[in-house]
C-alpha cells in the first residue's frame, strides 16, 4: 500500500517544546534540599517511577522494584512519587518562560510547547528563540534542559529528546531543530513505540510494521478501516502531519501573599503578629475573585539559609486566624512562643493549594446547626492548643487491629502522612490492599491490652497452629485461665488469618494466627495465637 495522505503544511504549526530530563527527581531534590549528584528513587506502587542520573549509572532503572534497586545502588535515596510536587514545582519555571515567551502550553510539568511564530520574529530566527529559552531554563537552575523546534507538538517533543551529535559547542548540543516540511523525514527511523499506544503498538509488531516510515506508509483509509479513527490520528503524526495547534494556557491570578522581614524577627509572637494583616488582605484577595480556600503552603526561610515547607489542610475553609495559626504551628516545630528561634525569619509566604468556589461553602439560610458550632469549638480549641491539640479517629491500613488505630490532627486529611498525637504508622492507606488483614466486619471493641486466654479442643488439649496454618484440633472451649473452669463453649469459628509480618526484623516482626469465636452466649470474640500464646484481642457487639 502507498501513503495518500497529502502534504498539507498550512496546517501545521511551527511549535518550540522545552524538555527538562528527569524532572520529577529535580523537583524533589530541591523539595529535600539534597544534593544535585545524589543517587535518588522515587517509588509509585512499590515500582521505580523515575530515578536519577547518579542512580542510573549504578544500574537502577524505571520498573524495578525497591529492593532490587536498592540491591543495584546499596546508598540510594527512595522517596515516595508526588505529582502534585511536580505541578508545583514547575510552576515558577511556566511564570519565567511566559515572562519570556507569551502563549505557554504546559504540556506536562517537565515540558511546555510554545508558538514558534512570535518568539522567532523577536529574536530574529528559531536558532535564536531556541539559545534565549535555552539560557533561561539554565539560570533557572533547571540543568541538563532541551529545546526542540519542528512542525506540531509531537515532532518538536521527539526533536527535544533528540540532541543532535554533531553539534560542536554545549549549547547547540541542547537544541534540535526539524526544518520546516521535514518532519516526515525526521520520524522516519523512530519506533512506532513513540505513539504512546500499546494496544496498536502490538498490533502494528506482529504485523511487522516497526518503525514510523512503515507506518506513514500506509493507506490513511485503510489504516482508518482497520484500526479506527485513533490509529488514523496517530497515522498522520507518524506521516509529519500533526493539526493540533499550540494552546496557550491562561496563567493563573496570584494569589501569593509574601512577607520579608528586614532586620529578621527571631520570634514566633513577632513574626505571627506581623504577617496578620497579610493574611486579611490573602483571604479578602481570595473572596474578591468568589473562592475560598481549603488547603495553603506555607514556606519559611530563615537569615542562615534553613528552609521549612508545609502543607496545611482545614475541613472547611481557612480564616485570616486560621492562616496565622498554621503559621505559628509551623514554625513552632523549632521553638515556643516565649523563647527565640535558633535563626531569624527573614520570609513567610502562603500559597494556596487548593481552591474552590465560595458558593460550595456558604452556610444555610437558618446555619447548619450543631455541626457548625462543633467545628467552631474545636478549631477555638485547636487554636489555643497547638496543630495536634484536637485529634479524630480514623482508621488506617494495615494487618493487626492496633496498627489501624490512628489519630489524626482535626483539619488534617486521613492517610496524608500528617497524623500525629498517638499514630502508629502515619503512612499506613487503607486502601492499599493489605494481604493477611483481617476480614470485614471489623471488630468494634479492640481491647488495649489483649487479655491472656486458653483454647481447649475436645479432648482438653490446647489447640495451636503449625508452620502450615493446619490446626491440631478443631477449638471448642476457651477461658481465661489454665484450668477446665469458667469455659465457653465455641459454637461457631472461622479461621486461622495467619500473619507473617517483617519477618526479616527480629523487634517489629510478628507472626500470629487469628480466629473469629462465638460463644454459647451469641457473643463474637477476635483470638489471636502468637508462639504458643493465645490471647482475646477484640470483641465484635
Amino acid at each position: 500500500m502507498t501513503a495518500t495522505s497529502p502534504h498539507q503544511p498550512a496546517l501545521l504549526t511551527r511549535t518550540i517544546v522545552a524538555w527538562s530530563p528527569d524532572w520529577p527527581v529535580t523537583a524533589t531534590l530541591r523539595a529535600h534540599s539534597l544534593a544535585a549528584d545524589a543517587p535518588v528513587a522515587l517509588i509509585e506502587s512499590g515500582l521505580v517511577f523515575a530515578c536519577s542520573a547518579s542512580a542510573r549509572r549504578e544500574g537502577v532503572k524505571r520498573g524495578l522494584r525497591v529492593r532490587e534497586a536498592q540491591s543495584r545502588c546499596t546508598d540510594l535515596v527512595v522517596l515516595p512519587y508526588e505529582a502534585a510536587l511536580d505541578a508545583r514545582a514547575y510552576e515558577p519555571v511556566v511564570s519565567a518562560i511566559e515572562a519570556m515567551m507569551p502563549g505557554v502550553q504546559l504540556l506536562r510539568p517537565g515540558m511546555s510547547a510554545i508558538r514558534a511564530r512570535g518568539p522567532v520574529r523577536y529574536y530574529g530566527s528559531e536558532k535564536a528563540a531556541a539559545l534565549s529559552l535555552a539560557g533561561l531554563l539554565a539560570e533557572l537552575g533547571v540543568t541538563g534542559s532541551r529545546v526542540g523546534i519542528a512542525d506540531g507538538p509531537f515532532t518538536a517533543e521527539l526533536a527535544a529528546r533528540t540532541p543532535l551529535a554533531q553539534a560542536q559547542d554545549t549549547a547547540a548540543a541542547r537544541l534540535t531543530i526539524v526544518p520546516a516540511g521535514e518532519s516526515a523525514a525526521f520520524l522516519s527511523g523512530f519506533p512506532v513505540g513513540v505513539l504512546g499506544d500499546p494496544q496498536l503498538v502490538t498490533l502494528l509488531l506482529r504485523l511487522g510494521i516497526r518503525t514510523m516510515a512503515d507506518f506513514g506508509a500506509l493507506d490513511l483509509q485503510a489504516v482508518r478501516d482497520r484500526f479506527g479513527d485513533g490509529a488514523a490520528r496517530l497515522h498522520a503524526l507518524a506521516s509529519g502531519l500533526d493539526p493540533r495547534p499550540v494552546s496557550a494556557r491562561t496563567p493563573p491570578k496570584h494569589l501569593d501573599v509574601t512577607v520579608e522581614f528586614e532586620p529578621a524577627l527571631d520570634r514566633i509572637d513577632q513574626v505571627t503578629f506581623s504577617f496578620r494583616a497579610s493574611a486579611d488582605r490573602f483571604i479578602e484577595q481570595l473572596t474578591a475573585d468568589r473562592l475560598v480556600c481549603t488547603a495553603i503552603r506555607i514556606e519559611a526561610e530563615t537569615e542562615s539559609g534553613d528552609f521549612s515547607q508545609r502543607s496545611w489542610l482545614h475541613p472547611r475553609s481557612f480564616t485570616a486566624a486560621d492562616v496565622v495559626d498554621r503559621v505559628r504551628w509551623q514554625l513552632q516545630g523549632s521553638g515556643e512562643i516565649d523563647a527565640g528561634l535558633r535563626s531569624g525569619i527573614t520570609l513567610v509566604r502562603v500559597i494556596p493549594e487548593a481552591v474552590d468556589a465560595i458558593g460550595n461553602h456558604e452556610h444555610g439560610l437558618w446555619g447548619t446547626g450543631p455541626d457548625e458550632r462543633i467545628h467552631h469549638g474545636l478549631a477555638r480549641v485547636q487554636s489555643m492548643l497547638g496543630h495536634g491539640g484536637v485529634l479524630t479517629a480514623a482508621i488506617g491500613g494495615g494487618r493487626m487491629l492496633a496498627e489501624r488505630q490512628n489519630l489524626v490532627a482535626w483539619g488534617d486529611r486521613e492517610g496524608d502522612g500528617s497524623t500525629s498525637g498517638g499514630s502508629r504508622n502515619p503512612r499506613t492507606k487503607a486502601s492499599q490492599p493489605w494481604p493477611g488483614h483481617l476480614p470485614s466486619p471489623a471488630p468494634s471493641t479492640v481491647f488495649a491490652t489483649p487479655h491472656p486466654v486458653h483454647v481447649f479442643d475436645a479432648a482438653g488439649l490446647p489447640v495451636t497452629v503449625d508452620d502450615r496454618g493446619a490446626l491440631s484440633a478443631a477449638p471448642l472451649r476457651f477461658s481465661s485461665t489454665a484450668s477446665a473452669t469458667s469455659l465457653r463453649e465455641i459454637t461457631a469459628w472461622a479461621g486461622p488469618w495467619l500473619v507473617d509480618q517483617r519477618w526479616w526484623d527480629d523487634d517489629e516482626g510478628r507472626r500470629a494466627s487469628r480466629f473469629q469465636v462465638v460463644d454459647s452466649t451469641g457473643s463474637a470474640w477476635l483470638l489471636v495465637l502468637e508462639g504458643d500464646h493465645w490471647l482475646l484481642e477484640a470483641r465484635y457487639d
